[in-house]
């Protein structure tokens, strides 16, 4: 039977999250930073936060980076929004999942370009 406390917490998370990664000054957290997805344990004692970059993937990496060096500060601040007996533990992960989605997307188009193409020659 699943969790639904688990999802629940999963998306407040991911909203405050969003929030919150704006207020960090660390000169790596740059650029538009959106929180992908988080995965929490069962035990809510750890939670992997994905994050991407509309810049591409290497602003991504560079972002985790100082997302990782200002987690206390990031959990601290959660602390203080969302209540719970103990704050999990954030591991960031750079994901590339929108730049994965943006070159299928790019190889349908010309698919779909192509096929146009053969049809004009047809007629």
């Amino acid at each position: 039977m699943p969790s639904y406390k688990v999802g629940r917490v999963a998306e407040d998370i991911r909203r405050e999250l969003a929030y919150i990664i704006r207020d960090v000054k660390d000169p790596r957290v740059t650029g538009m930073l959106s929180v992908v997805k988080v995965d929490l344990t069962n035990d809510l004692s750890y939670a992997k936060v994905y994050i991407s970059a509309v810049e591409g993937g290497d602003t991504a990496r560079k972002a985790v980076e100082g997302l990782q060096h200002a987690a206390a500060f990031i959990r601290s601040r959660l602390n203080e929004n969302i209540r719970l007996r103990k704050m999990p533990e954030l591991k960031f992960i750079a994901d590339d999942s929108v730049q994965y989605a943006e070159g299928i997307s790019k190889i349908i188009d010309s698919l779909h370009k192509g096929q146009d193409m053969q049809k004009d020659k047809a007629d």
